[in-house]
């Protein structure tokens, strides 16, 4: 009989065994118990199956209820925006000293000046780009930070880097860590809605808006102005009467399965799944109906641009991010630019940058400052966080037979306002090249920090155990950028 013991198990039988292994168990019931109780153990959420998206307490009082993110798809160039280097217009045409003789892409060729003119904005006088002459022109509602760094130089791990805190697939999105840890005031639409550019998905795809491995609940939903969430509604053969009996049946006959099965977690998750997606089948179509709009806003964001259509669909998404935020939706991402096509799609500006800047500067940047002015006028910056970013910079030269930047990882900018960060600031900077970060380095963790904090959230004690590890959205690192905050 003995024999059916594992070796662990026949170890207890000694008496000494037993009493030092017990010994040592209760030290470490004991240990964590006084961790506990100084908020030193790692705690997340308390997840109710049957309501997941139901709100949840921060960890302290929050200045920001929801996230915005504008998402630029393919390294939008630090230099053609944001990050004036009036050195680099002086040393135009000579090669960088002791600059790297290749590149991501392939040998590097001379300095090249910024690809628009630069000039002062608002009363901070923040340089700021032709390019973008919309949203610079809120410049003093800004908080820029010139000096972050990415872990790659690869747009989809990058992307994943930008999206999750990692550079490998699997790990969950900023918005499922969000989600996950505060749930949504909306229990009619997604908590996390992801909306793709008009031109297709990123490069990373779902990555930048899956759960990983967070329960599945906590993934966004993607869908935008011009292909709404698949498989939502029922076929047209079938009537709204019949519909609604057959979903009212449904309802009960789960009821009662739940109850036969009160401890089932997955089957009450499941129920909760759809019965959510029955009354998205309600409010998405009437969120997503722009007809609605009056006229003067849809000519605010040029949604009615009858010579750009690229440009009108990207404004009607952006109008679509409003009211999702509107509707109390915990986290939305909105996608500028594409997966990877020589910077036909994106903003991998590697062989004509210029040019290519020429189609995608006008359709990013009216749509995406109508909607921050937008949500300003309205009063709901107040509790909205809204980040705009890239997964990394480009070079200070261009590409060796080319008039193009090649990617850069080592320093780029970021762009915030709304709640709790202080307007009219700009923090840290690269060289006088804009070659890489030399003042107040910040790896992008320190930004997921940093937008966790306002939300009420200590990213140090938002974890989840995943194979015996607690983990987290800012891995091991991350510190919060107190000098962007309000």
């Amino acid at each position: 009989m003995i024999n059916e013991f594992s070796s662990h198990s026949r170890s207890l039988l000694n008496r000494r065994n037993f009493l030092g292994q017990s010994a040592t168990g209760l030290g470490a019931i004991a240990l964590t118990s006084l961790l506990n109780k100084q908020g030193l153990l790692a705690n997340g959420p308390q997840i109710n199956p049957a309501r997941p998206h139901a709100v949840r307490p921060p960890h302290y009082p929050a200045k920001a209820k929801n996230v915005l993110v504008i998402f630029c798809a393919g390294a939008c160039s630090q230099l053609e925006t944001w990050d004036y280097k009036p050195e680099l217009i002086k040393h135009d045409g000579q090669p960088l000293k002791n600059g790297p003789p290749v590149t991501f892409q392939g040998p590097s060729g001379n300095l090249a000046r910024p690809q628009y003119e630069f000039r002062p904005y608002g009363q901070t006088g923040k340089m700021c780009s032709d390019m973008v002459p919309h949203l610079a022109s809120m410049a003093d509602d800004y908080a820029f930070i010139h000096s972050l760094t990415s872990k790659s130089n690869t747009h989809g791990p990058a992307e994943n880097f930008i999206s999750t805190g990692f550079t490998l697939d699997g790990f969950p999105s900023m918005g499922a860590w969000i989600t996950y840890a505060l749930g949504s005031e909306n229990e009619n639409l997604p908590a996390f809605v992801a909306i793709p550019d008009p031109r297709g998905v990123p490069q990373a795809s779902v990555n930048n808006w899956g759960p990983g491995f967070l329960p599945a609940v906590f993934q966004g939903t993607p869908f935008n102005s011009k292909q709404p969430i698949q498989n939502l509604q029922p076929p047209k053969s079938i009537s709204k009467k019949t519909d609604v009996a057959a979903r009212d049946l449904l309802k009960l006959l789960n009821d009662q399965h739940l109850k036969r099965n009160p401890e089932d977690a997955n089957l009450a998750a499941r129920i909760a799944s759809y019965e959510l997606a029955a009354r998205m089948q309600l409010s998405v179509p009437e969120i997503s109906d722009l007809s609605t709009e009056p006229q003067h806003i849809l000519n605010m964001y040029g949604a009615d641009d009858s010579k750009n259509q690229i440009k009108a669909d990207y404004a009607k998404n952006c109008i679509l991010a409003r009211r999702l935020i509107e509707k109390g939706v915990r986290f939305v991402q909105l996608f500028n630019g594409a997966y990877a096509t020589a910077g036909q799609l994106n903003w991998d500006g590697h062989q004509k940058l210029r040019e290519q800047y020429d189609v995608h500067g006008p359709i990013m940047d009216q749509p995406s400052a109508a909607l921050i002015r937008d949500l300003k006028q309205r009063g709901m910056l107040k509790d909205t966080l809204i980040l705009w970013c890239t997964e990394f910079g480009r070079m200070p030269m261009f590409q060796k037979g080319a008039k193009g930047r090649d990617h850069n990882p080592g320093g780029f900018t970021a762009v915030l306002t709304g709640a709790g960060i202080k307007p009219g600031v700009s923090h840290g900077a690269t060289d006088e090249l804009g070659f890489e970060a030399t003042e107040n380095v910040h790896p992008f963790h320190d930004l997921h920090a940093t937008m966790l904090h306002l939300l009420g959230l200590d990213h140090e004690k938002l974890t989840f155990n995943h194979n015996g590890i607690q983990r987290r959205l800012t891995d091991v690192h991350g510190h919060i950028i107190p000098e962007i905050l309000a």
